[in-house]
């Protein structure tokens, strides 16, 4: 496709194609939006990640000198060190005890006397 020359064009042209490209611009658009949407992508652009991630977690392994770990992602240095030397990953748990787990709510089952 030959390149139109701009610079002789009347104003009215110019309009008129700016309007044109306006138009085929939107369309594509669009378009994209279209197949973005059915890729699963939001109105972002971005996909959709876990609701979790971001999120603080508890903490699954601790040693003697206050290294902690949640369990999730690499291992940390100091315990790879550490399970290499011999130690068990069991040795490092975090035992919860009933005092620090939170009260599930008990819904309490009071039986409703009938009115005579």
């Amino acid at each position: 496709m030959p390149k139109p020359n701009l610079s002789s064009a009347s104003v009215d042209a110019l309009l008129k194609l700016r309007d044109e490209i306006e138009e085929v611009l939107a369309h594509r658009a669009a378009l994209l939006r279209e197949e973005l949407s059915k890729l699963g992508l939001g109105s972002k652009g971005k996909v959709r990640g876990s609701s979790l991630k971001g999120r603080k977690v508890a903490v699954k392994y601790r040693d003697r000198s206050g290294n902690t770990w949640a369990g999730r992602g690499a291992q940390p240095v100091w315990l790879r060190e550490k399970l290499k030397a011999g130690a068990k990953l069991e040795d490092f748990a975090v035992h919860k005890t009933g005092a620090s787990r939170k009260a599930s709510p008990r819904k309490s089952k009071k039986r409703r006397r009938a009115k005579r």
